[in-house]
């Protein structure tokens, strides 16, 4: 946990990260926070604007190829970041998701970055289908959209290091269950309830 803290207390004098929550968390609930992915630095900031208390039991998700390959970053993810590493190109017959759905059966939240790579773009690309398997095996877990604004600014692909900008997390109101909807309908809304933060 200190790894963590001082991670945070580093990233919020270097970018700020003001965190903007559209209503007070229900800490009692458990929590899928998807996101839009645009920096290294995504994961750390969505940590940051959490209440302490919901930050003792969420696992980011992220891909083990990157913050596995080698014995510094696997020790930042694991031991300060608390994740959950998932091959993005798993064997055959290893589903990609069983690990994410492993951490929520032991009720856990997550922190999920449905495009599965990061973008150079301020608004998210598409949606991959994790998000919706997702949410049709665990439909009690909240669905909650993350916007990160000035992140893709701040830490840009091939940039090591952030620059001074300071960067926002608007966190939104838990997205609404609709019986029987298809799965592309699903993905567009998802994205569509981050793009509404940004606005």
């Amino acid at each position: 946990m200190w790894i963590s803290n001082a991670l945070i207390s580093v990233l919020r004098v270097l970018i700020g990260v003001n965190a903007r929550w559209e209503s007070p968390p229900d800490l009692t609930r458990q929590r899928i926070y998807f996101a839009n992915h645009t920096s290294h630095m995504d994961t750390l900031a969505i940590i940051a604007a959490l209440p302490q208390e919901a930050r003792l039991n969420v696992k980011p998700v992220a891909a083990a190829d990157y913050w596995g390959k080698n014995a510094f970053l696997s020790y930042i993810s694991k031991k300060g970041l608390n994740a959950v590493l998932i091959e993005r190109k798993p064997d055959a017959g290893k589903p990609a998701l069983e690990p994410i759905i492993d951490v929520l059966d032991a009720g856990h939240s997550i922190i999920f970055f449905p495009e599965g790579t990061r973008s150079c773009q301020a608004l998210p690309g598409d949606f991959k289908s994790g998000l919706f398997r997702l949410s049709e095996t665990f439909p009690e877990v909240d669905l909650v959209p993350v916007y990160l604004e000035n992140l893709h600014r701040s830490m840009p692909k091939g940039k090591h290091f952030p620059l001074p900008i300071i960067c926002t997390i608007r966190i939104g109101n838990p997205l609404p269950t609709i019986a029987g909807e298809e799965k592309q309908q699903f993905l567009e809304r998802a994205r569509d309830a981050i793009v509404r933060l940004s606005k």
